[in-house]
This record gives C-alpha cells, sequence and structure tokens, in this order.
C-alpha cells in the first residue's frame, strides 16, 4: 500500500504533468470501462492489432538487421586500418521509432527504424556499402536509397516488412547496445541531418514517458489513427497531421485526463481539440534551453513559426513543428472533423450510437460539384513509383497556390491515390487539356457565356453547342476508356490519381482562371526532378477539371458504391449534418442508395501509409472503372461551368451564371501543365465561435 505522502506525491506529480494540470483526476465508472470494451470489440474489426505470430516475425526481422549493421560497421572499421579486434568492439546498433515503437502498429504495417554507427562510419558508407549488402540479402526485395531527402532513408520490404531505415553517426568511438538516446549532449557537433535522423527516437520515446498510463494511450491512439485515416485526413505530406502529430495530441489528452480510459480519452481528444484555438500551440513540455546551436520552434525568436497554422511541438530538443505543411484548407477540415467527431462521441458515451459511427468514413466524391483530378504517368513501373512519390510530395504547394487564388475558398485534397490507365489506343488519340490554336476562336466565346449542364448529353460526342449566333463550342473529347483489370496494362497510360474537391466564393458571374496556379505546380515538380535528377522520359503530369458525375470515369464504381453504402449505414435521415462535412445524404433518386443494406465491418479501401520523409508512393489497390455516362468529357478542353443538376441533398447552388477562362501552357515535357477553371460550390465548411477550454500558458510576443 502507498503511504498518505507518496499518494500526495503522485498525485503532485500526474497534477503537473505536462503544460498545465490536469483538467480532472477523476478515476472512471463502470460506464466508461463499458464502453471501452466496445472499443475494443470495434477495433478488431478492423484489424489495428498485429498478432503474436506476426509480433515475433517483426522481432526476427530487427534481429537480422541489427547483426547486419554490426557485421557491416565491423567491415568498414576493418576496411580503415582498425585492427580486427578492435572492430568487434565499436558496435552499433538499430533503434525503432514510430508506431512500431509507440506499440499501435497493425498488421501489414511498415517499421520505422534507425541505424546509429560509431564516428569514423560516414553517410557515404551507409548508401553504398551497406546498400550494396543488402541487395545480397535474399530477403530483401524493393530496395531503394534516397539519400537526397531532408531525411535521408534506405526503403526496402525485408521478408515481407516494409521498413524504412534512417542513418545518424554519433561523435562516438563505440556504441553500446545499452545506448540511450535521450542524452541531449549526444546531439554535439552533429549535422543537422543526423540530428533529424535521430530526432524520431528521441520524440517517440519522450512521448512515452509524458504519457501518464501507456496502456490506456496505446489504445486510444489506435482509435485516433484509424478515424483519422477513415476521414482522409492522415498525411503529413499532404497536409494532414502524421503519426507523429496524432500522438502528440493524444498524448496531451492523457495529459489533461491522467485516470481515463480508452473510450473517455477519445471522447475528450475531441472536446479539447474541437475548441482549441490554433494556432496556439501543443506542448507536451516546457521548451528546453540547450544551447547546442540548433534552430528550435520559438516564435518569439523565429519569425517564420509566427505563421505556422497548426502548430504540435515535438517534446524533444530541439523541437520542432511537426505540422508545417498544414495549409488553410487542411485545416479547416480537419477543424470541421474535431467538430463531427465530437458530436458522434457525445451520441456513442450515451448509447445512441455505436463505435461503428466514429469510422465511418465520409463519401468525398460526393461531397463537392467541382473537382482536380491530377495524374502523374511514366513509362515503366520503376519510373512510376519514383515520380508518383516525387509529385505526391509535392501536392500540397498546388493546394498553397489554389489557396491563395481569391476565388477559391477551400481545396480539399483526397490523401488516398488511385491508379489509372488509359489504352494506347485512348492515349494516342486524347486531346490534351490546352485548346489547339483552331479553337481559339471558340474558347473566346466560351469564355463569355455560361453553359448550364443540366441537361443529359449523349455518350457519343455531341453535336456542336450553338451558344452565340452563328458560333459554336468545340465538341469535348470522349472519356478514358474502362480499364480491363484482368490483364497487364501496357507501357502507356502507367500512372496514379489524386483528387482535389473546390469549393468556390459566393459570386454571381464568376470567371476563374486557374492555368497559372497549374503551370507552377508543374514547374516545382520537374524543377526538384531535375535537381535530383529524376527526370526521365515519359515523365508527365496532367490536371484535368471534372464535375461530379463525371467521376464515375475515374473512380471504380465499386468505391464508389462501398462508399455509399458506409456512408448511409446506422445514419439518422432527420439529423441535419454539422457544417456540411457529416455523413453524407445520398439523393432520393439514387438507385444504390435505394438497395444500400447497412455495413458496419471494416472497410477494405487501402489509404497511403503513414507520411515518410521523402513522400514516397505507395502502391494503391486496383478496383474496376466505367467510362462516363451522360455528362461532358472529363477530358475536355473546353470546361463549362453551371449548375450541377446531380446535386445531393445537402449541396446548394451558389451561382447559376458561372464564366470561366482557359489560358495557354506549354506543351514540353519538363514544364507540362494543364489549365483548370472552374464554378461556384456550396459545401462551405463554417467554423463555430467557441471558447478554449485551456491555456496552455505559451505567450508569443
Amino acid at each position: 500500500m502507498w503511504s498518505p505522502q507518496q499518494q500526495q506525491n503522485m498525485s503532485q506529480q500526474q497534477r503537473t504533468l505536462g503544460m498545465t494540470s490536469a483538467i480532472t483526476m477523476a478515476g472512471p465508472k463502470q460506464l466508461d470501462h463499458d464502453r471501452t470494451d466496445e472499443l475494443i470489440e470495434t477495433l478488431e474489426l478492423y484489424n489495428v492489432s498485429v498478432t503474436e505470430q506476426e509480433l515475433n516475425h517483426r522481432m526476427e526481422i530487427l534481429s537480422k538487421l541489427n547483426n547486419l549493421v554490426k557485421e557491416w560497421i565491423k567491415e568498414t572499421s576493418i576496411n580503415r586500418n582498425m585492427p580486427p579486434n578492435v572492430a568487434e568492439q565499436v558496435g552499433g546498433k538499430i533503434y525503432t521509432f514510430g508506431s512500431y515503437r509507440l506499440g499501435v502498429h497493425h498488421k501489414g504495417a511498415d517499421i520505422d527504424a534507425l541505424c546509429v554507427a560509431p564516428r569514423h562510419v560516414d553517410r557515404s558508407d551507409y548508401f553504398t556499402s551497406f546498400f550494396d549488402k543488402l541487395k545480397e540479402q535474399k530477403e530483401v526485395t524493393d530496395l531503394r536509397a534516397v539519400p537526397e531527402a531532408f531525411v535521408p532513408v534506405i526503403k526496402m520490404n525485408f521478408d515481407g516488412i516494409e521498413i524504412d531505415m534512417l542513418f545518424a553517426r554519433l561523435a562516438l568511438r563505440e556504441i553500446p547496445d545499452s545506448m540511450d538516446l535521450q542524452e541531449d549532449i549526444l546531439l554535439k557537433n552533429l549535422d543537422p541531418k543526423c540530428v533529424r535522423s535521430l530526432n524520431g527516437c528521441r520524440v517517440t520515446d519522450e512521448i512515452l514517458r509524458l504519457v501518464p498510463n501507456v496502456e490506456n494511450f496505446r489504445l486510444a491512439l489506435r482509435a485516433i489513427k484509424l478515424w483519422a485515416k477513415k476521414h482522409g485526413i492522415y498525411s503529413n505530406a499532404l497536409g494532414y497531421l502524421g503519426g507523429v502529430s496524432w500522438a502528440m495530441l493524444v498524448a496531451r489528452t492523457c495529459q489533461l485526463y491522467p485516470n481515463a480510459v480508452a473510450a473517455t480519452l477519445v471522447h475528450k481528444f475531441f472536446l479539447v481539440f474541437s475548441k482549441w484555438k490554433w494556432p496556439q500551440p501543443v506542448l507536451l513540455k516546457q521548451l528546453d534551453v540547450v544551447n547546442l546551436g540548433f534552430t528550435v520552434w520559438d516564435p518569439r525568436v523565429n519569425i517564420a513559426d509566427r505563421y505556422h497554422l497548426m502548430p504540435i511541438i515535438t517534446p524533444a530538443y530541439p523541437q520542432q513543428n511537426s505540422t508545417f505543411n498544414v495549409s488553410m484548407s487542411t485545416r479547416t477540415i480537419m477543424e470541421d472533423e474535431f467538430k463531427n467527431g465530437l458530436a458522434i462521441t457525445d451520441d456513442i458515451m450515451v448509447g445512441r450510437a455505436t463505435w461503428d459511427k466514429l469510422f465511418e468514413p465520409p463519401n468525398f466524391f460526393t461531397k463537392y460539384k467541382h473537382y482536380i483530378v491530377l495524374l502523374a504517368s511514366a513509362d515503366t513501373p520503376e519510373d512510376q513509383l519514383e515520380w508518383s512519390g516525387l509529385v505526391e510530395s509535392k501536392i500540397r504547394h498546388l493546394i498553397g497556390n489554389l489557396e491563395r487564388n481569391q476565388h477559391i475558398k477551400l481545396a480539399h485534397v483526397n490523401p488516398e491515390c488511385f491508379p489509372h490507365y488509359e489504352s494506347n489506343e485512348q492515349s494516342s488519340t486524347a486531346q490534351p487539356a490546352t485548346p489547339s490554336p483552331s479553337d481559339t476562336s471558340s474558347t473566346e466565346v466560351t469564355e463569355k457565356t455560361a453553359v448550364s449542364d443540366s441537361n443529359p448529353v449523349a455518350e457519343t460526342p455531341p453535336a456542336p453547342n450553338v451558344t452565340s449566333p452563328g458560333v459554336t463550342t468545340p465538341t469535348p473529347t470522349p472519356p478514358p476508356s474502362t480499364p480491363n483489370t484482368s490483364s497487364k496494362p501496357g507501357k502507356e497510360g502507367l500512372g496514379s490519381m489524386w483528387f482535389i474537391g473546390l469549393v468556390f466564393e459566393k459570386t454571381e458571374h464568376l470567371n476563374v482562371d486557374l492555368t497559372y496556379d497549374i503551370q507552377s505546380f508543374t514547374e516545382t515538380v520537374h524543377r526538384q526532378a531535375m535537381q535530383i535528377k529524376m527526370m526521365k522520359d515519359g515523365m508527365k503530369i496532367e490536371a484535368r477539371y471534372v464535375k461530379r458525375k463525371q467521376l464515375q470515369s475515374y473512380v471504380p464504381p465499386n468505391l464508389l458504391k462501398r462508399e455509399r453504402k458506409t456512408s448511409t449505414s446506422n445514419s439518422n435521415p432527420s439529423q441535419t449534418p454539422r457544417n456540411g462535412t457529416a455523413t453524407p445524404m445520398m439523393s432520393p433518386t439514387s438507385e444504390s442508395n435505394k438497395s444500400s443494406t447497412a455495413n458496419n465491418g471494416a472497410s477494405n479501401k487501402k489509404r497511403i501509409s503513414e507520411n515518410s520523409c521523402d513522400g514516397y508512393f505507395k502502391k494503391a489497390k486496383m478496383g474496376d472503372e466505367t467510362s462516363g455516362q451522360g455528362d461532358e468529357s472529363p477530358n475536355q478542353s473546353i470546361v463549362q461551368g453551371g449548375e450541377d443538376s446531380n446535386s445531393t441533398s445537402y449541396s446548394l447552388d451558389e451561382s447559376s451564371n458561372t464564366y470561366v477562362n482557359i489560358g495557354e501552357t506549354h506543351k514540353s515535357t519538363e514544364t507540362a501543365g494543364s489549365q483548370i477553371v472552374g464554378a461556384s460550390n456550396s459545401a462551405a465548411l463554417t467554423k463555430e465561435d467557441t471558447s478554449s477550454v485551456l491555456h496552455e500558458g505559451f505567450i508569443c510576443t
């Protein structure tokens, strides 16, 4: 039994854990335990935990990698004229971090690892001799090195498990197996890339040290990560939050409710961050004062830090903002998801809903009336892997360009990447988005003419539509042909797709020209590809404007059907969606909605995995696609704005008179771009004026 003095000391320690005292020290009630048991049962349906067999398999892989590292360091030491008996003692070690180290990895998840070497082993050795050593291992496949990344990494598949492996050289002669990386003095005289590589392990260990109950933290984090992935807000590269950021938000919730069980923590998570006054920073501890010369996040000193929109600060020195990529659009989307999550968990805690409701994915493809389809293609699968990874890592720059357009209210990028194939015939006959010189006169008329899309259009190219006396609009090109998923695609048309939903300002006679925004993005990507010597023939970027009805030419019908089923399960038709982004209601005329049934099981849809430093692309599942039915071609060179007749129940028409502009783009591969034009949309996200539940005590002056 604890003595009264010990209990008082422990209570005092818990109250001061983190930046502020706890909101409440209350313990769980029986209802909280019941809700936690229900949460555990629900999470089991989604395979978010690993079996004992897979856990042992991962430990075996890490043991083999650790032995390879020791063997490589020994060989490198001997090659540097070190006596063999001394080379035996220099050591070297593999550390883990990220979801695996936190204990929240799921089945099939990758492992983030760090190779720590003594001072006489260079990074150049890591990307040459160690890389060659990995090539010789029969268990290693898909091996690739990214030495130019912000955090250099070797990526591989080791006996069926994906591994991202970083490198850090310490200023020590030996690396013993018992070494702890938490000591700040270890960073002295290290180069910035080594410090960034070490930061993953140091931050992960510090998070585990700063939470009052690790098991409750892990269960709550599993639930929040699943929710974030299902709702499309889990991707650091695209401007949402990555795994470490979600972990720190859950850890802060644990500090504020130190005695709460997992179900309560999930509910309080949404309560706290639905009312958080961004850009007030989230801090797990006071900023350390360590004078080793590295830049730390501090808006009182660094002017650039004052412009961060959603700062979540890592707890280990040098403290950094883990959400640097967050934009106004992505923050708005996440804020709205926090509020919707609070409404759902309110119902769950009182028994009006089950945990399945929280993990229902919203239907992104019926949420907006206007979309940009971004396509990245290359000639070979190997080139496509690299090219798609580079394009994905730069999409946030396109979002930034769109946000700066005065007519765009929101640019919502879906983190899921879809494969895209066009037949050889289609790829050879499809028209580029840039109009040809012969279309000049027609383009000028289209800039001044509003055309409604409410009338159905035949699947075959329609007859010219007269919009002004004596002048006709150009005939749109046909939509992409339906791919044959039973056969392997040819060389042409191998590509990846990302979708961006657009919300335009509510303005009459809106005229939007996004040519410059798209060109600026494509030039940034090609410039980066040239700098890292990745650019090859056949690497292309294309951006297309499509309306909601045209998405069936791009998105697999089974995916659309599954999302519609899932989004309507367990829903109450009488409830009004909050802020326009609650579980979408299907149109009453939808046949799929009439025949849909409740589907509370885990969705098989794969999303892009947790962001890595270089943003490299990971393969997505291939689904069936169908050609467009009765809409304008999604590949047309002239975009006609107007009222969408296929609005969902919560979409409002802002303007029926929308004008569009189309500009000229370069046709060369190095500056390939597309002109994207758009119209208005009503799926605006509103912000509630709520008060903050706490103050973090960090004042920016």
